[in-house]
């Protein structure tokens, strides 16, 4: 009963491994998703949690440890007037533990760790930014791809025909209709396609296996790749993510400026330090003693030579920089949709001719073929009209895969 169980199994299971399929959308997918630099976003995560915990750490008591022992040549020496106080040693000896409390800083430490935030941010929509630019790798190869696979199928058909035909002409040669050379001009066509079967398979594999390393995901020459049908809606109305990058930047310099106003803010610490050695705090007790202090400090730079308001224009125009890069980019990318547009409407003429010279094209080959069968033409004129046939039948195949392609690139150029 489990071997049945397991040989039910195996028969269900199959079929999904054999007819293993794939869509241009599952490419997107898997390269944003497998890539190696998408990797860097967890990283970045990481680094930044480390980052912002530091920062935080100056919220938190600072302790510090410090001794010493010193020998001094000299000492201070008193008046004989005072007789009754032991002179120094020379040898002098002090530990202490000192901790410091910040107190305020007028939001030095919030401001840093919202910059940090905001740096984090921006490299994490720049990896984003150079995944969503792989896309336009993934719609040249999986296409070209698309283009064998019609390729393979038109020659397919074609040998198909030809060994038909060579049937036919075989058996006029045998009833005498036809001359006994015919059927030698369309074992050599058809060796011809052979040939040709096999290059194709040759650039599909290389294609393959292209595709196959840059999304991370095993595909072989059975895997079906399906042809989309993709919709472009012609507007000029931009959603790249390099637009949210450049202002993930603008944003991030302006917390760069935050946190340069807060520099030169006042900043108040209470403090606390303990110690034992000799001497004390007592100059006069010439022992080993016990001391602490208390107290609290204020630092303020109240001049700094306009250097902290310097640093804020120049982080200004950095900003203005961003600006224009931001216009730039908008630009060329308005002009790059413009001629992917263009490109689409050229080649929709393309089909429309295409579809009227097949049609033409079947006419003469029909007319071609009752010739041949008949006599009055040679097999080398029918093979003539039957490759005119197939070159543009392949002509159309390509205007049809170049037309998606163009309408997936469009897409992508305007970030849909």
């Amino acid at each position: 009963m489990k071997q049945l169980i397991l040989i039910i199994i195996v028969l269900i299971t199959l079929p999904s491994y054999a007819q293993q399929s794939i869509t241009l959308e599952d490419c997107y997918l898997l390269v944003i998703k497998n890539y190696p630099l998408a990797k860097q976003t967890k990283l970045l995560y990481n680094q930044n949690k480390l980052d912002t915990e530091v920062i935080s750490t100056s919220n938190l008591p600072q302790v510090s440890l410090d001794a010493y022992a010193t020998y001094q040549s000299d000492v201070i020496e008193f008046p004989s007037a005072m007789s009754g106080v032991d002179p120094l040693n020379q040898d002098q000896y002090r530990a202490t533990v000192s901790v410091n409390q910040l107190i305020y800083n007028g939001g030095a430490t919030d401001a840093a760790l919202n910059l940090k935030s905001a740096q984090l941010k921006t490299k994490q929509k720049q990896i984003e930014v150079s995944l969503y630019q792989l896309k336009q790798e993934v719609n040249r190869l999986y296409f070209s791809i698309l283009l064998q696979q019609e390729s393979e199928l038109l020659l397919n058909a074609k040998q198909k025909q030809l060994k038909a035909k060579l049937k036919e002409v075989q058996s006029g040669i045998s009833n005498g209709v036809l001359l006994p050379s015919s059927d030698s001009v369309l074992e050599a066509e058809l060796l011809k396609i052979s040939q040709q079967l096999k290059e194709v398979n040759s650039n599909k594999e290389t294609l393959i296996k292209t595709l196959s390393s840059l999304i991370s995901q095993p595909l072989t020459l059975k895997t079906q790749f399906k042809n989309p049908q993709i919709e472009t809606q012609l507007q000029t109305y931009l959603t790249r993510p390099e637009l949210e990058l450049f202002q993930l930047k603008k944003e991030e310099i302006e917390n760069s400026e935050n946190v340069l106003s807060k520099h030169n803010a006042p900043k108040l610490l209470g403090f606390a330090t303990g110690g034992y050695g000799n001497p004390g705090l007592n100059m006069l007790d010439n022992s080993f003693q016990t001391f602490y202090t208390v107290g609290v400090k204020l630092n303020w730079t109240v001049f700094d030579w306009n250097s902290n308001k310097k640093q804020r224009e120049s982080l200004a125009i950095n900003k203005d920089f961003i600006e224009n890069e931001t216009e730039i980019f908008k630009l060329n990318t308005n002009i790059e949709l413009n001629k992917q547009q263009q490109e689409i409407e050229k080649i929709e003429d393309f089909i429309s001719s295409d579809i009227k010279i097949i049609t033409l094209r079947k006419t003469v080959l029909n007319a071609a073929d009752s010739q041949l069968r008949n006599g009055v033409i040679t097999a080398s004129a029918y093979i003539t009209e039957l490759t005119n046939l197939y070159e543009d039948e392949n002509t159309l195949v390509k205007h049809k895969i170049q037309l998606e392609l163009a309408k997936a690139n469009y897409n992508i150029i305007k970030g849909q």
